[in-house]
């Protein structure tokens, strides 16, 4: 049998629609179009698929005499202008789903011709974890991520693929729009996603007031060259579909840069920056924390991202502690101090598949010329492959709320995983992950330079921690300083000074309570992965210690 041509010819007689045909000295001939046909070519049609090849895409061309400009409504709640009649549109639903498509064609005057086609089409394309996380189920509020660096960010939508993926030109600072009643507006906005049967639904709350790109001032009759908050209507509940990104990212070909789904809002809605797009591509989502991109409208030069969380940030009143309260500057030769450090002992994978065994000798631990050195070993102990050092200040110091600091270098290796960490004194009566923990570096030796920030509480943790990133030089040629600010109201991460991951505390986190610190080196596992076949030996050592209240 013959393939069938790869479109499907949908043509349709019109009964003429109007209500006037009389001169009209200003319009002209205010007769309805005429001869209005809507041609509809699902792609990938063929004898084995009918309803096109999975993509969902459809192109559609509208012609009609007399008309001036087209619009289409698609049964799927969404809607599009297309003044030369021509549009490509991707339905999304997944499986095989009919839609009724009704087209208006307008002529001068605004008088008009419509018609209604219906088309079964195909797509194979679904993000199920995406709606999950997007609406719990039912329905979740995102905020912006103020207390972020980067929440706000911009950079160029090109074939670079070292600098497309991220915020390369400019990246707000925490809170940097709360300064401004000419920007401030934009941490007002609430998010708020939901499923409303079966269909992925998007409300914006804006309070009112939105922040403007300044090259879309004019939507508001505003002419100032300056980005600026002003009173919008955001009102009405807009159908999100889901599609498979095809942006410069996805063409990196490089792994974890983006997710690739895009994320399309119906009516003209938007994300909290008014930019001129409804198009989002989802770069990572958790289910509290989300980084989208967008293409600039009118611009495509550039990228716009934006960074949201569940857990509406507050402005922390506490800046720093500067008490000075408990230190280690292993100033003095030998095993650490017994007064401040105890250890973990033993294998068994610590939860996590490590593949060492933490030891308290001073092969794996010990302080020289001014340095603690944790030092993880290609050695046979026990029935373990490695060996390493876990100390811990447990039954010694623990506290509540505080700054710590760690001067440390980090070892060097493929499965080597070095970690500063806090841990919820009751662990033992409150199991993990209901105490708490705190994680201010942790590394993959199999990305060097790559420091992550994370937090472990019910809900989230293991694998769905909420965490950061940030990228550093010389994290195992040079000392680094690793820090965490932990207050009643926000619990910030540092390297260097510089903040890369905040998350707001609240009464029904656990972070409210005594935690103790943790030095190790582990290996392998969920988190360190492959261990270099050829590694031998590495240390992390570590300057000082210091906690601030």
């Amino acid at each position: 049998m013959k393939t069938i041509v790869n479109n499907i010819l949908v043509t349709l007689s019109l009964l003429l629609v109007f209500s006037c045909q009389e001169e009209d000295n200003v319009f002209g001939d205010l007769s309805a179009p005429t001869n209005l046909t809507v041609q509809a070519n699902i792609e990938g049609v063929s004898t084995a698929n009918p309803n096109g090849d999975g993509s969902g895409v459809v192109n559609f061309v509208a012609t009609a005499t007399n008309a001036i400009s087209y619009k289409y409504v698609f049964s799927d709640g969404t809607t599009a202008n297309a003044p030369s009649g021509q549009l490509q549109k991707r339905f999304t639903q997944p499986g095989t789903n009919e839609y009724t498509i009704t087209v208006t064609a307008s002529g001068k005057g605004g008088v008009s011709t419509t018609t209604t086609l219906t088309l079964q089409v195909r797509s194979d394309f679904t993000d199920a974890e995406a709606v999950q996380f997007l609406t719990g189920g039912s329905q979740k509020s995102w905020y912006w991520s103020a207390s972020e660096p980067g929440h706000l960010g911009v950079g160029p939508n090109s074939t670079d693929a070292t600098q497309n993926y991220y915020p390369h030109w400019y990246q707000a600072a925490p809170w940097e729009k709360a300064g401004s009643p000419a920007s401030s507006c934009l941490y007002e906005n609430v998010l708020h996603f939901s499923l409303v049967g079966g269909q992925l639904k998007f409300l914006l709350d804006n309070g009112g007031s939105t922040f403007f790109n300044k090259d879309f001032n004019s939507v508001v009759g505003a002419t100032s060259p300056d980005d600026g908050c002003y009173s919008y209507d955001t009102s009405g509940l807009k159908t999100v579909t889901l599609s498979p990104s095809e942006s410069l990212v996805v063409g990196n070909n490089i792994p974890n840069q983006t997710r690739g789904t895009m994320l399309n809002i119906s009516d003209g809605g938007f994300m909290g920056y008014y930019i001129g797009q409804s198009s989002y591509e989802i770069m990572s989502i958790t289910n509290n924390r989300m980084v989208v991109r967008a293409v600039m409208g009118g611009n495509p030069a550039l990228a716009w991202y934006h960074t949201f969380t569940t857990i509406q940030p507050v402005q922390d009143p506490i800046t720093d502690y500067t008490n000075l309260v408990w230190s280690d500057e292993f100033n003095t030769d030998g095993a650490p101090d017994t007064s401040k450090w105890g250890y973990d002992l033993g294998a068994g994978g610590w939860g996590n598949g490590e593949s060492q065994y933490y030891t308290n000798s001073a092969n794996n631990v010990i302080v020289e010329g001014g340095n603690l050195k944790i030092t993880a070993k290609a050695q046979n102990l026990s029935g373990s492959n490695y060996t390493s050092a876990r100390l811990k200040s447990e039954n010694k110091f623990e506290f509540k709320y505080g700054k710590v600091e760690v001067r440390a270098k980090l070892p060097v290796g493929g499965g080597t995983w070095p970690a500063i960490w806090m841990l919820g004194e009751n662990y033992a009566t409150n199991t993990w992950p209901a105490c708490g923990e705190i994680d201010i570096m942790e590394h993959k030796g199999n990305e060097p330079n790559k420091i992550h920030g994370s937090l472990h509480y019910p809900g989230n943790f293991g694998g769905n921690a909420n965490t950061n990133t940030t990228m550093i030089t010389g994290a195992s040629t040079q000392f680094h300083v690793y820090k965490a600010v932990w207050s009643p109201n926000s619990i910030k991460i540092y390297v260097d000074n510089v903040l890369f991951h905040t998350v707001a505390n609240s009464g029904s986190l656990p972070f409210n309570a005594n935690f103790f610190l943790i030095l190790n080196v582990a290996m392998g596992g969920n988190f360190g992965g492959t261990i270099d076949p050829a590694f031998s030996q590495s240390a992390m050592e570590v300057d000082y210690v210091r906690v601030y209240q």
